[in-house]
């Protein structure tokens, strides 16, 4: 099954997250198909702690790939960021 998740990359203490479409049985920061956006949950103001590719992300959805609970509460606040 083809899953859109959180691959974590980054120092010690300072992650960093790619939003990535891989294979499930793949390691979570293994090999993926796809990078579609990341997720810094330390950033500062002034950099941008989530980008999310909405077209990539509907191309995949459509294509039968699942969201991570993670992968799903981020795309659903990356949509009401954009909203606004």
């Amino acid at each position: 099954m083809v899953v859109i998740r959180l691959a974590r990359s980054g120092a010690k203490k300072r992650p960093f997250y790619n939003m990535v479409v891989t294979d499930s049985r793949n390691r979570r920061d293994g090999r993926f198909v796809e990078r579609i956006g990341f997720y810094n949950p330390v950033a500062s103001a002034n950099e941008q702690g989530l980008l999310i590719n909405t077209e990539r992300l509907a191309y995949w959805q459509g294509n039968g790939a699942q969201l991570s609970p993670t992968a799903a509460r981020l795309v659903k606040q990356f949509g009401a960021s954009k909203a606004v």
